[in-house]
């Protein structure tokens, strides 16, 4: 492939707490590849609700938090995975107003994220009306220029759950699929307050004869779920969504995820599906990240970036293996319908 020959956007879809945050985090290390992170989670269900916007709107999205991301900062923390200083004194935006891109995507791809925002604010604010996907790939592009990167990755946590929103938006795209052994993503949830919230939240829309999972399986949003999540948090303490969580709940939650991506990716054809184990990846890493990259594109194979996150990882241990057989059975249970379609069960 020539040098300057596009190559088709790829997005990393996972349950989360599965390996997903370190393959960003791998991909962001090659000189070719603008990896964004958590770009589409921290935004909120507004992205999703607009056929067409204006740049003001999508800068808005962009600069102001939801109300699920300031309910998850009630409590006076940042995002798990948040990369911008919060705590420093010196800081441009404190916890109650750091803009959603700020949280992590930007400070992801740069040190000198506070000159990028302000860059990116400039090339989004004038633009006309236009659908979602055009001025997206006018964002994306923009930063591929900027950084002087030839494919653009996105990788959001739980983002199984928008696996049909974003294959309708960029329907060029190819996907790879991160997983894990679900009982051991329950017992990693377990440990992340944003997970807590969200899985209690669920389970407190059920509770009120809601299906809150429906959204998961629409390739559209709106604007009622963008009033519903503030009406909902408005009311919700989000610490105490958190406390009611178990880790069988955590585990059915996985699968869900599992069985939502698993269908949305039904249709897709096998050159634009690459399915990658945390298991393999963490066993063999150099040769899982080659045929990774191969998949994206074989132009982009670079033996120095392989021999540098080959030593990112090292091999780990299921923690659900050394449970006590009644807690690891409730785990099975719950997550059965998820392990079974991965091949973890008969």
């Amino acid at each position: 492939m020539p040098i300057d020959e596009p190559i088709s956007p790829v997005l990393v879809l996972s349950t989360g707490r599965c390996g997903s945050t370190l393959v960003s985090q791998m991909l962001n290390k090659h000189p070719e590849v603008l990896s964004l992170s958590e770009f589409f989670a921290t935004l909120g269900p507004e992205i999703f609700a607009h056929r067409r916007l204006t740049g003001a709107q999508l800068w808005r999205i962009f600069s102001c938090q939801s109300a699920g991301l300031r309910a998850m900062f009630r409590n006076g923390e940042m995002v798990d995975e948040g990369l911008y200083p919060v705590d420093d004194p010196k800081a441009r935006f404190s916890l109650a107003d750091v803009p959603p891109i700020m949280t992590v995507a930007l400070p992801h791809l740069t040190p000198d994220y506070e000159s990028l925002y302000d860059e990116l604010g400039d090339v989004v604010r004038p633009l006309p009306a236009a659908p979602l996907a055009d001025q997206l790939q006018v964002v994306f592009a923009f930063l591929q220029k900027r950084l002087s990167r030839r494919v653009w990755v996105e990788r959001s946590g739980s983002s199984l759950m928008l696996a049909r929103r974003m294959l309708r938006l960029f329907p060029e795209a190819r996907v790879i699929h991160v997983h894990r052994d679900g009982r051991d993503v329950a017992l990693s949830m377990a440990k992340h307050h944003n997970f807590r919230v969200l899985v209690g939240g669920l389970k407190r829309c059920r509770a009120l004869g809601l299906d809150p999972a429906r959204a998961f399986r629409s390739d559209r949003g709106s604007m009622a779920d963008v009033w519903f999540q503030a009406l909902f948090f408005r009311l919700t303490d989000p610490g105490k969504l958190a406390d009611g969580v178990t880790d069988p709940d955590l585990a059915a939650y996985w699968s869900d995820l599992i069985e939502t991506g698993l269908d949305a990716f039904a249709d897709l054809p096998p050159e634009r599906l690459f399915t990658l184990a945390f298991a393999d990846l963490a066993d063999d890493p150099r040769s899982r990240m080659e045929a990774l990259i191969r998949f994206i594109d074989p132009s982009l194979v670079d033996e120095a970036w392989l021999d540098e996150v080959a030593t990112m990882i090292r091999p780990t241990r299921s923690r659900a293996a050394s449970l006590p057989p009644a807690q690891r059975d409730a785990l099975t249970q719950a997550a059965r319908p998820g392990l079974s379609r991965l091949g973890y069960l008969p």
